[in-house]
């Protein structure tokens, strides 16, 4: 991969980083000033509910930003872009669709088809 495209893609990635983290904060600062007591038990399991799927979200944010430190760590490795099962690089279009993708699409279809027949 030629040092244009590892630019790009730590600038990508150090954007989704920066705005995944700025996202977070406000949604927990959002959390924690919504301290609204419900009037009835309705509102209050809608309150409950709304926190729990925010709670989900930010987790699912929080998987995504170690995905992209490890991807930003292989940019300055040089590794950036080599699969780590066979070593072969990655499609450059593939990356473009998923920078944090660590596998060439035959390893992730092998690895996918063996996670459905394990049953992970």
């Amino acid at each position: 991969m030629n040092s244009r495209d590892l630019k790009y893609f730590k600038e990508l990635l150090t954007g989704w980083q920066q705005e995944i983290t700025r996202r977070t904060n406000t949604a927990i600062a959002d959390l924690m000033d919504s301290s609204v007591s419900a009037s009835d038990s309705i509102d209050q399991a809608s309150l409950e509910s709304d926190r729990n799927f925010a709670l989900r979200f930010r987790d699912r944010d929080r998987k995504l930003i170690k995905k992209i430190k490890k991807a930003l760590i292989s940019i300055n490795r040089g590794t950036f872009g080599i699969c780590e099962n066979c070593g072969e690089d990655i499609a450059l279009a593939r990356l473009k669709a998923r920078p944090v993708t660590n596998h060439c699409i035959d390893c992730k279809r092998s690895l996918e088809m063996y996670e459905r027949t394990v049953g992970l």
